[in-house]
Parts: C-alpha cells; sequence; structure tokens
C-alpha cells in the first residue's frame, strides 16, 4: 500500500460492479488546493477517488468501491456510465485556461506508483488505463498531449507503439472510401465511439485529436496521416498483445 493522504469528498454514489477502468484527468485549476477544494465541495457534485500533487502527494478522497463523480457523460467500447467502471485520477496541472504546463518527475513517478497500486486490487487491462479526452473526445482534452503517456507504458501501465511509419496519403474531412472506412473500424475497435461509415467527418476527426493526444502527441491536428494510422494499428496490436 502506498502512502495517500485522507481528504475525504461526499460527492459519490454507490457501485453495481467492480472498476475495471482507470481515467486520468488534469485538474484544469490555478492551483491544486483549488481542485481539492472543488472535489469536496458537495454543491460542485464532481470527484474523483484520487488527487495527485505536483510534488508528489496523493490525496485520497473517495473509496474505490464507490462511484466518484469524475468522468461525465463520454463512452469506450459501448460503455456510457464511465464511472460506473473506472477509478478516477486527478493529476493537478493548470491545464489550457490557466498555463499548460509539462508534469513534473516526482507527480508522475506517484502517479505511476498510484496505479501499481490500484491495480493490485483490481483487474484493469492495460487498454483500459485512459484519459479523460479518450472517453470523452468532443467534451475533453485532458490530460493532454503534454501528459508522458510512454513513460506510464515502459512502467507497464497502458499502451504504447512505436510503429515503422507506412508513407501514405492523409486522410481529412470530406474525405471517403475504404480507407476511411478502415480507419474508423480501427479507431472503434480500439474504444472510440466512431462507427464506421467511409465518410471523415467532424466526428472522426475529433476522435482522431483525442487518439493523437494520447499516442501521437507530436501533431494534434485530426488528421489522419500516415504515422497516425500506422500508430493506430500498432496500438491495436499491442492491445492484443497484452490482453486488453
Amino acid at each position: 500500500m502506498i502512502e495517500t493522504i485522507a481528504a475525504p469528498s461526499p460527492n459519490f454514489d454507490p457501485r453495481k460492479s467492480p472498476p475495471d477502468m482507470i481515467v486520468l484527468h488534469y485538474t484544469g485549476m490555478q492551483t491544486g488546493a483549488e481542485a481539492l477544494a472543488r472535489l469536496r465541495d458537495p454543491e460542485a457534485r464532481v470527484s474523483a477517488h484520487y488527487l495527485v500533487e505536483e510534488d508528489g502527494r496523493i490525496f485520497t478522497l473517495v473509496s474505490e468501491e464507490r462511484r466518484a463523480w469524475h468522468a461525465g457523460a463520454g463512452f469506450w467500447k459501448g460503455e456510457r456510465d464511465i464511472n460506473a467502471v473506472s477509478i478516477g485520477v486527478e493529476v493537478v496541472n493548470p491545464g489550457r485556461e490557466w498555463g499548460y504546463r509539462a508534469f513534473p518527475d516526482r507527480q508522475i513517478e506517484a502517479v505511476i506508483a498510484l496505479l501499481s497500486d490500484i491495480r493490485g486490487r483490481w483487474d484493469v487491462a492495460n487498454g483500459r488505463i485512459l484519459g479523460h479526452s479518450d472517453t470523452a473526445p468532443a467534451r475533453k482534452e485532458d490530460p493532454g498531449e503534454l501528459f508522458p503517456w510512454k513513460r506510464l507504458a515502459d512502467a507497464g501501465h497502458g499502451l504504447w507503439a512505436e510503429p515503422t511509419v507506412a508513407p501514405g496519403q492523409a486522410l481529412t474531412i470530406g474525405d471517403e472510401g475504404p480507407g476511411v472506412f478502415v480507419l474508423q473500424a480501427g479507431l472503434a475497435r480500439l474504444g472510440y465511439e466512431n462507427p464506421p461509415s467511409g465518410q471523415y467527418d467532424e466526428a472522426t476527426a475529433t476522435n482522431i485529436r483525442a487518439f493523437q493526444r494520447h499516442w501521437r502527441p507530436g501533431a494534434v491536428d485530426g488528421i489522419a496521416d500516415g504515422e497516425t494510422r500506422a500508430r493506430l494499428m500498432a496500438v491495436l496490436r499491442a492491445g492484443v498483445a497484452s490482453g486488453g
């Protein structure tokens, strides 16, 4: 067990089944203290199971056995009540409104330790360690492209892949045909709500941006170029290899 600081929040309700997903957020407020206060405010009606400060301190707000209110409306692999199946971890960072910045090493070390601790109690597959932007691409951008997903995966938590880039024409809004259909099928197979239609619409571009924030942070533009498509296929293969 890791050492945490108790900071109980009243904002929770019962679970109907054990959690099998972890959703990572950034707080998007000026300070961690402000975020902690909001997550404990009964009138705010938001919470998370944990908050990880920039200095590495970990606060426990809601018992893992309870349903915290951190994800809101979302979707992943057919599940729409993300709160019901997930453990929510808020990572202190000002976010885009207050000066988005890199996450300190001590903070990420604490996140990795926390993930190890959580996964020692619950069956959470690597493919179900996600960002808020993965489960709600049209609403959320956190924890964003500065979050070190590769570092987490190198520590054994989450999916990552470094594919050989295959040259090919980029796909973008307005394109249609078999290539778009295959792209959309890949996004849907990974977990995004993206039924294949063969038409590259705004919803597809939104999902590509979410995918890029997590797995191709160097170019978050909603355009499925060769590298983005190669990474999608590689992440899917990595998910199969890891059992989820």
